[in-house]
């Protein structure tokens, strides 16, 4: 019967399917403890009594264990059944504080599975739940277990969502996420990092104009890139830097905040991070970092920055030790073609191209593909003294007209 209906394009997400042991709906576990946790909102007024507080708990676990499983379907059928409407109200109802956190961090982390699709993101909007999350994230700005849950809310919401997005604007979430920032600074707050990266997203298909770009500015101009540029100092010993970087690469939307970012020392941190990456072979995080690098490199005062700091040696030395990586050397060539007028750079970066196809030949597809080229034909041209080097790269590169 279900394939039958999926084949014909009947949407059975949300529905309940019984199981062998299960004579009715009501026999399912999932819809068993929402309706549990329905009549426990019910009987509460305006708060969660002591006394209820371990079964909702409990409760709220068993809910999550449920709805974990990616592709089950589960959270769809507890969206369908109130899921969302129930939990932020169930969370309204419970007050911060030491015997109840527990509560919460499971409530949150109920609630970010529950907001899966534009459908459930918008029944959360209705009911208020932008302003309970940030309203919770606030009161338990000291509580890793609550930022965690927290911010993981916040990111599923917004996800897809521009109207979500705006919501969360308005409740200056900007200034939440500096404040944590500040006060957490050698704590990982992971789905902080998601947070910035989906609020600066431009990813609902049903909006013709995005505000990110904005939202991206206004988060620069409230301290989130100088904060996030200040984090790179931990080096590759902090567990967030990784996410870190790729949050202050979706706030570095325009050259002003990119030189704000160098002014306060990032590019010093991401240049000391990306020799530690390759001296550590740490080839997902060198690809970072370089990802981060190649943005900052979009503004002319951070090129002068980058090469009086040897930045372009350092990157053909990250190269030599990940010859055999293309997704590191993709991201260095995309860096490089931010400097088409540095002469050292054209010659030593000929020789390093060498070096790369001779040694694993399949690395020339990738170059090729990702417009090097070009490149050496404009270094060739403009430089004289790169004229031999060039001669040879286009040569190794396997061109036929590689003396032209």
């Amino acid at each position: 019967m279900q394939s039958r209906l999926s084949l014909q394009g009947v949407d059975l997400s949300g529905i309940v399917k019984c199981v062998p042991g299960e004579n009715s709906v009501s026999d399912n576990p999932l819809i068993q403890s929402i309706e549990r946790l329905k009549q426990l909102d019910l009987n509460s007024k305006d708060r969660i009594g002591d006394e209820d507080l371990n079964e909702v708990v409990g409760l709220f676990d068993k809910i999550i264990e449920l709805c974990g499983s990616d592709g089950s379907g589960t959270a769809a059928i507890a969206t369908k059944n109130g899921g969302v409407e129930l939990v932020c109200s169930v969370c309204c109802k419970i007050r911060i504080r030491t015997q109840s956190n527990s509560a919460l961090v499971s409530g949150l982390k109920a609630m970010a599975l529950f907001v899966h699709d534009v459908q459930s993101t918008e029944t959360f909007r209705k009911v208020n739940g932008p302003a309970t999350v940030v309203g919770i994230l606030k009161d338990g700005i000291e509580d890793l277990e609550i930022l965690n849950s927290g911010f993981a809310v916040v990111a599923a919401s917004a996800t897809g969502n521009e109207v979500v997005k705006e919501a969360y604007m308005e409740l200056k979430i900007d200034e939440l996420v500096l404040d944590v920032l500040s006060r957490q600074r050698n704590a990982s707050v992971q789905s902080l990092y998601d947070t910035i990266c989906v609020l600066l997203t431009s990813d609902d298909n049903r909006v013709v104009a995005s505000q990110v770009y904005g939202y991206a500015r206004r988060f620069a101009k409230t301290g989130i890139a100088r904060a996030l540029a200040h984090s790179l100092q931990a080096g590759l010993s902090s567990p967030s830097l990784a996410a870190a970087s790729i949050a202050l690469k979706a706030v570095a939307v325009n050259d002003e905040i990119c030189v704000s970012i160098a002014e306060s020392g990032g590019i010093d941190a991401l240049l000391r991070c990306i020799d530690d990456s390759g001296e550590q072979g740490n080839k997902t995080v060198a690809k970072t970092y370089c990802s981060l690098l190649c943005k900052l490199a979009g503004s002319d005062s951070n090129k002068s920055y980058i090469v009086e700091k040897g930045g372009l040696d350092r990157l053909i030395k990250l190269c030599a030790r990940f010859s055999d990586d293309p997704s590191v050397l993709q991201e260095v060539m995309s860096i490089i073609t931010n400097f088409p007028s540095v002469l050292q750079l054209q010659r030593n970066s000929c020789f390093m191209i060498r070096n790369l196809v001779v040694r694993n030949p399949e690395n020339r597809t990738l170059l090729l593909s990702n417009g090097i080229e070009k490149l050496i034909r404009q270094a060739k041209e403009n430089h004289q003294s790169c004229k031999a080097a060039a001669t040879d790269a286009l040569r190794d590169l396997g061109l036929d007209d590689y003396n032209k």
